[in-house]
């Protein structure tokens, strides 16, 4: 489990590796995570866009943006916490993700929140520390 508090807004990642979508033949490796956030601020948010950075273990680089999650821009008040799941496909055996998420105030503030830095692993997989 990976986390990240900023402004009292926590994001927690899960990654977990999914063999049954994956083919390690075909170069084809695919990962889910569990992101959960929640607001232990005093005031209500708005989960406006995302951005994700992808990095392959090759060094290829991917960067995602979009409006919410999922297809949502949930509102989180205080005490709220909103729960998703979504994927990650790579063409080599791991890798490493982070992003940030842009929350709106009901005032119509906007701050950038952290999404922890995660790895993606294939079990099993032999690694070389130089």
């Amino acid at each position: 489990m990976y986390r990240a508090l900023t402004r009292d807004i926590e994001v927690t990642v899960e990654p977990y590796y999914l063999a049954d979508q994956s083919d390690p033949e075909d170069n084809r490796y695919v990962w889910g995570y569990r992101v959960v956030i929640a607001n232990h601020s005093g005031t209500a948010v708005r989960l406006v866009t995302r951005y994700w950075h992808v990095t392959d273990e090759n060094g290829q680089v991917d960067e995602v943006t979009g409006p919410g999650v999922i297809g949502e821009q949930p509102v989180l008040r205080p005490g709220d916490t909103y729960e998703y799941s979504s994927g990650c496909p790579l063409d080599t055996p791991s890798g490493i993700m982070f992003g940030r998420y842009r929350m709106e105030t009901e005032e119509g503030e906007a701050f950038d929140v952290a999404i922890p830095a995660f790895s993606l692993d294939t079990p099993g997989q032999v690694r070389v520390l130089n």
